[in-house]
């Protein structure tokens, strides 16, 4: 099975039924199917086949999904661009993937003057879903061409979609995910958490985002339910809105939502009439407070769930029915095998501490062109997490502590490697070093530790924009220290954790 017998079994079974609701109409799984066939035909039109890439740089938006499932019909693949990054970070996924085409808007007209051949010699056009001034572009709606396309042999292991995930080395890495570890991850957590044909879903996260997607638009195609489209989280009163108008029953959300809504003043009518049924948290660690006084407030019960874009991306999900243990991210879902291992590889077992791994389906064929990186981080099946945890006697999984220093900022990985690369670059830094500090908004944010070189000064703010220029905001420090002395082994090595100690006790 792919994603496209997945599409169209929905459409014969479901043709009528509702499938997409969003700000200027909706769509029935008939309509979803027909514009996906559409488009389709005008890519292959302009020369697209198999295995070529398609990059994506679009907020919530139909088009957004219609354009993921145009570009798997035709066995090309599919790259969703993170919104959130710089023009040069997303001029270099385009590069390192070779795509051929860019389907964007005018909410990146800014990123798109700097996308040309000279820059990106891969890329043929770009197409945008509305006007673009002073750059060059295909019509969306000019591309929606009838007809039929070809019958394209679509094997299960072949990549539908590389989900690019920021790596330790600076530079992003492509995750390729094939047809079968995404519908393997969408039926083992169809059953974990029990979906019904008639949940309606919402999503106002991020869609090229790997875990929004496919528990926000993978899942309810799959289980032919409604879904609502929400360009963004912000303002929070159109979420709340559709979740009353639209009968919302399926919320997913990352922490830092949740942190929200459980100590805000929430009117009594809304606490009667809401139609949620169940919510979900992942994409970052939630807080045993914020859960408790969650469900407490709302009477719903929160599912935290962990998982990674190479996983496709969940792992593990409390159980709706049964126990939901504060602090732990669950149970393994069905057909997932999990266990703790040394640094040697070596299985712990119960309640030891070690190396979170992961073996299954959803597993990812590996990175993309990057062979060696690949074999580090699969083994014999076994996907190293780089996650420290720990398994209690029901298989319950508890995550200790993140890869050794990633910081996760709204839900969204950010390596400090990749920052302390850009500030080393500044003549007045002789050593950086970024770290996470907790925030109860955020859940984490980076705060840079430099030490100056000698005679030398520079302020604050000069550094937060000498970062600006080269990353995404998230990745730039909220707060810079300057430290005379930064503490090391006694082989030089910077002590990152000390100063990790040192931050988050101020």
């Amino acid at each position: 099975m792919n994603l496209i017998d997945v599409l169209k079994k929905s459409k014969e079974e479901a043709g009528n039924r509702i499938f997409l609701i969003y700000e200027k109409g909706k769509k029935t799984f008939n309509q979803f199917y027909e514009e996906v066939i559409k488009l389709s035909c005008g890519l292959k039109k302009l020369g697209i086949k198999k295995d070529d890439k398609i990059a994506l740089l679009l907020n919530n938006c139909p088009e957004f999904i219609v354009s993921y499932f145009a570009i798997v019909n035709l066995g090309a693949v599919c790259v969703p661009l993170n919104t959130f990054l710089n023009k040069e970070e997303i001029i270099y996924i385009l590069n390192d993937c070779k795509a051929k085409i860019l389907i964007t808007s005018s909410d990146f007209k800014d990123t798109l003057i700097e996308i040309n051949p000279n820059r990106i010699p891969s890329l043929e056009n770009i197409i945008s879903i509305n006007s673009l001034n002073k750059i060059k572009y295909l019509d969306y709606k000019s591309l929606l061409k009838s007809g039929d396309t070809d019958f394209i042999d679509i094997k299960e292991d072949d990549v539908a979609v590389i989900i690019y995930t920021s790596g330790t080395t600076g530079h992003p890495k492509g995750a390729m995910l094939t047809h079968k570890n995404l519908i393997s991850n969408v039926e083992a957590s169809i059953k974990a958490i029990k979906i019904k044909d008639n949940d309606k879903f919402i999503i106002f996260l991020p869609m090229f985002h790997s875990f929004s997607f496919t528990v926000c638009v993978l899942i309810p195609l799959y289980c032919k339910c409604r879904l609502t489209i929400i360009k963004s989280i912000k303002p929070f009163s159109k979420i709340i809105k559709a979740i009353f108008f639209q009968r919302i029953t399926i919320f997913v959300a990352i922490p830092q939502v949740y942190n929200v809504l459980s100590g805000k003043k929430i009117p009594k009518i809304f606490l009667w009439l809401n139609p949620i049924r169940l919510c979900i948290s992942g994409a970052a660690p939630l807080a045993e407070e914020v859960l408790i006084k969650f469900e407490k407030k709302f009477r719903i019960p929160l599912l935290e769930g962990y998982g990674l874009s190479e996983a496709s991306p969940v792992v593990s999900v409390n159980p709706l029915d049964g126990i939901r243990k504060p602090k732990s991210v669950g149970l393994p879902l069905p057909g997932v095998s999990v266990k703790i291992v040394d640094e040697e590889g070596k299985d712990l077992g119960i309640d030891k501490i070690g190396e979170i791994v992961v073996k299954g389906p959803n597993v990812m064929k590996g990175y993309y062109n990057r062979p060696q990186e690949t074999d580090e981080i699969i083994k014999d099946g076994w996907l190293f997490t780089g996650d420290i945890g720990k398994i209690d006697k029901d298989n319950y999984i508890y995550i200790l502590d993140r890869k050794k220093d990633l910081i996760l900022v709204n839900g969204m990985n950010l390596y400090p490697r990749e920052v302390e690369e850009v500030l080393y670059r500044h003549p007045a830094v002789e050593d950086a070093v970024v770290v996470g500090k907790k925030n109860d908004i955020h859940g984490e944010i980076p705060i840079g530790i430099i030490k100056l070189k000698e005679g030398m000064n520079v302020l604050e703010s000069e550094l937060k924009k000498f970062c600006k220029e080269h990353l995404a905001n998230f990745k730039v420090p909220h707060k810079f220290e300057f430290w005379s002395e930064l503490p090391r082994t006694g082989t030089g090595k910077i002590l990152k954790r000390e100063i990790r100690r040192i931050i988050n006790e101020q």
